[in-house]
């Protein structure tokens, strides 16, 4: 009777039949290619990569504390809430058809609308208008 101990490797001392580890890196080096070609991942850009001004870097803060959660801001996919991805770059805003203006928006930001909070008793007028500013940027 023959010694050899069985492991995944060896089957009474022969190379067990499989992949070499050449081909099995190359599988999984295919494997995280196709993983991280799938995400839409990017790097968050600063506020001076953006060219913000003051007032739009103001809002893009209250935009990450208070909106973010619901709402994409540089993408078209949709979260809870709709992308505001290009928002004032159309005529009407897309849910409801209303005019795509600092009125319309403001008023929606201050009071809500259907599912999305107001923020009236949390952000002042001047916060809602460097919200705006940010918006604008999208």
């Amino acid at each position: 009777m023959n010694d050899a101990r069985w492991t995944p490797r060896t089957l009474q001392g022969e190379q067990a039949p499989g992949l070499s580890s050449r081909a099995r890196r190359s599988v999984a080096l295919c494997i995280l290619l196709v993983f991280f070609s799938a995400c839409d991942v990017q790097r968050r850009k600063s506020d001076a990569e953006l060219g913000l001004t003051p007032q739009q870097s103001a809002g893009r803060r209250l935009y990450d504390q208070h909106c973010d959660r619901c709402h994409e801001a540089y993408s078209a996919r949709d979260k809870k809430g709709r992308s505001l991805q290009g928002v004032f770059k159309k005529q009407f805003l897309p849910q409801s058809g209303m005019p795509a203006n600092d009125e319309r928006v403001s008023e929606m930001v201050f009071t809500g609308r259907n599912m999305m909070p107001g923020f009236g008793q949390v952000m002042s007028q001047e916060q809602i208008q460097d919200l705006l500013a940010y918006l604008h940027t999208l």
